[in-house]
């Protein structure tokens, strides 16, 4: 007789119910976004559950990620699993057309992306008919019910990989506990950020023997790739005047690193801010700041060159952040000022460079805290504090170069870590 957590709750049923129902609807509201991203229609039906590629003989591991950040975290880990298991082949699903765009330009071996199936019968189905992986990985919070219960129905051992939960997502899963149970007892593992996580998730129902406690895999990705043809060229237009760096920035930042730019410039009134929105589709509003601050900018999406006059230049583009990264080795990493969870300090800090960051880097909390504890992170919170540091760095290259330094030397850690998350993967979901 099958246990409670084996039988579909009443709340399960009604959500397969309701998003048999609704698919029509989503289908169509996803297809308008993937051909507003001028996504071929064959790759649109991957929504559906229809592949446009053949499954590759042999194991086939596959990792199922939200969007970006997500995918790219598991790139490096897939590499090394590749090495390990030389037999096996790779699955990579993604929602997004900009986490796909990207993952094409840096696959790994025997390595291949498609879009994830809507979380429906049919769907889901096709999916898993065609595909038929040796095991599933869900990467963070990717919590789709149906997916997860048909994979498991087939047999498909699943791991919860670098997951996190919110305390709304915490507080809301309390709410339902059967339902909870149900859901997380699909799962073989759970790989955690962090002991909060870890608790949570036994809070709400998972097997304590199925959760450990991990690291934030994105601290783990490999270095982000740089063009050296667009380094020299863009090092060529700078020539030797001082650059300062704001990345991965959010609607609410730019007015208080364009405030600490202005006073910057009052000192050295030839310094550059390359600033790189996290979100390019972004660019008209953050011209519209810039202009308001009345500080001359080239926009790299127009084609504009950094002129001896260009005071900031917007690289409103995407998969370039590596390039802009070994120019400067000073950056401020966005998503931190306001309430966002931050963004991956050791991309910038693999580059070479020495962080700053706001005080809302809660994602990223278990990753900062070396860094900010051995110097090779900063935490401001005021435009006042960040022309400070900056200016510190600017100023004094003896407490620049000991700030990287802290910051490589928090880098090299991550590579122990990725090796023991490796071998748990292995262990748990019998991939030896």
């Amino acid at each position: 007789m099958p246990g409670a957590d084996d039988r579909p709750t009443l709340l399960y049923r009604l959500y397969c119910g309701s998003t048999a129902l609704v698919q029509p609807l989503a289908w169509r509201t996803v297809r308008n976004k993937l051909r507003a991203a001028d996504v071929p229609e064959q790759r649109e039906r991957e929504r559906l559950g229809h592949a446009s590629l053949p499954r590759p003989s042999g194991r086939l591991i596959w990792f199922h990620a939200a969007s970006v950040g997500e995918s790219l975290s598991i790139l490096s880990l897939i590499k090394r699993l590749a090495d390990r298991l030389p037999d096996a082949e790779f699955l990579i699903t993604s929602g997004t057309p900009t986490s796909a765009a990207l993952i094409a330009k840096r696959l790994p071996p025997r390595t291949r992306h498609q879009y994830p199936p809507l979380d429906s019968a049919g769907p889901v189905t096709r999916f898993l008919s065609h595909w038929r992986p040796d095991a599933g990985i869900f990467v963070e919070s990717e919590i789709w019910p149906r997916l997860i219960v048909e994979s498991h129905r087939q047999n498909i051992p699943l791991a919860l990989l670098n997951a996190r939960l919110s305390e709304k997502s915490v507080r809301g899963w309390k709410k339902r506990p059967n339902t909870a149970r149900f859901i997380l007892s699909k799962f073989h593992l759970f790989l955690t950020q962090n002991n909060k996580t870890a608790a949570n998730l036994i809070d709400i129902g998972a097997t304590p023997s199925r959760v450990q406690p991990g690291t934030n895999l994105k601290a783990m990705s490999d270095p982000l790739p740089v063009d050296q043809a667009t380094l020299q060229d863009i090092q060529t237009q700078i020539a030797d005047r001082p650059v300062w760096i704001a990345s991965s920035t959010h609607a609410g930042e730019e007015e208080t690193i364009l405030t600490a730019h202005k006073t910057l410039l009052e000192r050295w009134p030839n310094l550059l801010l390359l600033l790189i929105p996290r979100h390019p589709e972004r660019r008209d509003d953050v011209a519209t700041l810039i202009k308001d601050a009345d500080v001359p900018a080239s926009f790299r999406s127009r084609g504009e060159l950094i002129r001896e006059n260009t005071q900031i230049y917007v690289a409103d583009t995407l998969g370039e952040t590596g390039t802009w990264y070994a120019l400067c080795p000073i950056v401020f990493l966005g998503g931190s000022l306001k309430e966002i969870g931050g963004h991956n300090p050791f991309e910038p800090a693999q580059a070479g460079a020495a962080v700053i960051t706001g005080p809302g880097y809660f994602n990223f909390a278990e990753t900062f805290a070396p860094l900010i504890k051995s110097g090779g992170a900063i935490e401001v919170q005021t435009a006042a504090e960040l022309s400070q540091i900056v200016a510190h760095w600017l100023s004094d290259q003896s407490a620049l170069q000991s700030a990287q330094k802290a910051a490589q030397s928090c880098v090299h850690m991550q590579s122990d870590a990725l090796e023991s998350v490796i071998e748990t993967l292995c262990a748990e979901l019998d991939l030896h």
